[in-house]
């Protein structure tokens, strides 16, 4: 029985993990699409590293497009087994996967305007709205805590992983030629154990395999910090004090639904400054209507909130922007205003021509709520870069520049360790590091090291290793 690793290996997205049975049975956990690597992104995304037509089955932890976003390109490509997720799960990574596309479309064609005038190679999409409509068909759901049938020899379960609605670890019992079971758990994305909205990351049955995200391995999210407070700040700093616009990245699902709540909870306190708030994404209105279809996912806190208040992702002062036409006006109006818009990264969807039309307006700010590769616009910004270039043109950077880092829906390397307490270290055979930076995995190996795991590895892109 083996195992290789065809994305999120010694880098944080892309997401596939390839389990090759002795019987050539093959399982996919995950499907994710490359993101923020520069110019290495689109080579990448291109090439899977294996044959999708011999995939038999795949399970999907969690909807966001780093782990769901090559399922379309999967299909095309001649997969023909089920994909099993949660239900909220499912619903996420339809209209998910139908936005990817579309930014994916729109972009190209955008590209395209600029390479014909240049008499440059014209691109194509990684696949279409149609493709990625397509690919619902194979979609299968199974809720949490309960055993069900993947493929000949595999049963699988789904644990809450506290990240976004939906979002699961994936536990296998695997039955090998000689009878004896093997068990794997593949922590997909962690969250946080203070999460604002979420369930806390669930405990999980013995393995003798972990497959284990190290996003934050070797950092600690500040407890000092109020995420409420630290928004309240740059909005008085950015629309109050400079009558600017305040632009905040956040990823549709989870990201975009926790500033709403924040903000509404400041509202409630009667400490929102009276500026208009636009949420400038269909997406992110879709997904927020999908998270609320969910409450029992929710933790005790926001569900004793939802006892005086309906809707704690709604307050006065909100609007939601549909359409391409009226977010183009966003760059006409002037005065204070916040803009909440996809992606988190900045890497795609209209925030990013937010951020080109404002970026060098110094009454403006950038805020960012969550983890940006170091290659992506928003990882780029983070660093200190004066000039970044967005579709081609250069700019200055003259907008104030911050993040929240008390936001992030991935845990800390506590909460990783918290996750990993329910095990005996010296039964787990291995321990996989996946979904990390390559120095944070190292630090973060020498940790778990301590802390008795025997065998922790990092694997390379395209890497295979023998579960024994």
């Amino acid at each position: 029985m083996k195992i290789s690793f065809h994305g999120a290996a010694r880098t944080v997205t892309g997401s596939k993990h390839l389990i090759e049975l002795p019987t050539g049975k093959r399982l996919l956990l995950d499907c994710g699409l490359f993101q923020g690597l520069g110019k290495d992104t689109d080579k990448l995304n291109r090439t899977f590293g294996f044959d999708p037509a011999k995939v038999d089955a795949m399970i999907l932890s969690h909807a966001h497009i780093d782990h769901a976003g090559l399922i379309p390109k999967l299909v095309e490509e001649g997969f023909r087994g089920r994909i099993w997720c949660t239900p909220a799960t499912r619903e996420l990574a339809m209209v998910l996967l139908e936005d990817s596309a579309q930014i994916q479309e729109d972009e190209i064609r955008y590209s395209n305007k600029r390479r014909k005038q240049l008499n440059q190679p014209l691109l194509y999409p990684l696949y279409t709205k149609e493709q990625a409509q397509a690919s619902f068909a194979y979609f299968s759901t199974a809720e949490y805590d309960t055993w069900f049938n993947v493929l000949e020899g595999i049963d699988a379960q789904f644990t809450d992983a506290g990240h976004i609605i939906g979002s699961a670890a994936v536990h296998l019992k695997i039955t090998t030629e000689k009878k004896e079971q093997k068990r794997l758990s593949f922590s997909g994305d962690l969250g946080r154990y203070r999460d604002a909205i979420l369930r806390s990351p669930a405990a999980f049955p013995p393995a003798d395999v972990i497959i284990l995200e190290s996003t934050y391995g070797n950092k600690l999210h500040p407890m000092h910090t109020s995420t409420p407070e630290m928004l309240l700040e740059w909005i008085e700093k950015i629309c109050i004090q400079k009558s600017g616009k305040l632009i905040i990245p956040a990823f549709s699902v989870g990201r975009t639904q926790e500033l709403l709540y924040q903000l509404n909870q400041l509202e409630i306190e009667r400490r929102l400054p009276p500026v208009p708030y636009y949420v400038d994404s269909p997406l992110s209105i879709e997904a927020t209507e999908i998270v609320k279809r969910y409450p029992n996912y929710f933790n005790r806190t926001i569900q004793k909130v939802m006892e005086s208040d309906q809707d704690p992702f709604d307050f006065p002062g909100l609007h939601y922007i549909r359409t391409v036409e009226q977010s183009k006006q966003l760059n006409f109006i002037n005065g204070p205003m916040v803009i909440i818009s996809a992606s988190g990264m900045a890497d795609a969807g209209r925030v990013k021509h937010h951020i080109s039309n404002n970026i060098e307006n110094s009454r403006n700010g950038i805020l960012f709520t969550g983890y940006c590769e170091p290659h992506s616009l928003g990882g780029r910004l983070l660093a200190g870069r004066k000039e970044v270039s967005i579709y081609g043109v250069m700019h200055e950077v003259h907008a104030a520049i911050g993040a929240i880092p008390s936001m992030s829906a991935h845990g800390d390397y506590e909460d990783l360790c918290q996750w990993l307490a329910v095990q005996n270290p010296a039964a787990v055979a291995q321990l996989f590091l996946v979904h990390g930076e390559y120095p944070v995995q190292v630090d973060f190996a020498e940790r778990l090291h301590k802390k008795g795991f025997p065998l922790v590895e990092i694997p390379e892109l395209h890497s295979t290793f023998k579960l024994g």
